[in-house]
């Protein structure tokens, strides 16, 4: 059976800095004609940086839209027609001051498919060497380290609310604790 919905119409609804909010028409598997809203996004990185002791390193940041401190690991948006993977260095780089001397590409996220374009490259950062981060002057957060065991029992806990946290530090510790 034939799932896909093809576009008929694309109407703006708002152009942003980050996001393009979009109300398209499709025509459906049936032939009827339904809507949808979503917003239209270049896509992100993320890096779940792991040291050679078995560390990851983690940042706290406030995030205005849940109005709270979360911790994450190092992510940032593409920019269009970035490689994702020079953009998940550069990520890493300036929010903590590592450079990893291996980038493994560990899959794709998709946080919300119904109404969000956004996808998530997600690498895991090996033989880390410490520099001096570069924090762009609107980005405040506190990087610190904790055992990837430990980082493990807190997403099982539900003591890290970020998805792509979660996700990551759970797919490290598969692929370097087997």
């Amino acid at each position: 059976m034939d799932l896909t919905e093809r576009k008929v119409s694309e109407e703006k609804i708002f152009d942003g800095v980050v996001l393009h909010v979009r109300k398209d028409t499709v025509t459906l598997p049936n032939g009827n004609l339904a809507t949808r809203e979503y917003i239209k996004h270049n896509g992100a990185v993320c890096v779940i940086p792991v040291t050679d002791d078995g560390e990851i390193v983690l940042e706290r940041q406030y995030r205005y839209p849940i109005g709270r401190v979360v911790t994450e690991i190092p992510a940032g948006k593409l920019e269009l027609g970035e490689d994702p993977l020079e953009a998940a260095k550069r990520e890493l780089w300036e929010e903590t001051g590592y450079i990893p001397g291996k980038m493994t590409f560990i899959g794709e996220y998709i946080g919300s498919p119904a109404l969000l374009e956004e996808r998530v490259q997600m690498y895991l950062a090996t033989d880390l060497t410490l520099g001096e981060c570069h924090l762009d002057e609107d980005e405040f957060l506190e990087v610190f380290t904790m055992p990837l065991e430990e980082a493990v029992e807190k997403v099982m806990n539900n003591e890290f609310a970020d998805a792509k946290t979660q996700l990551c530090i759970l797919k490290a510790y598969k692929i370097l604790k087997g």
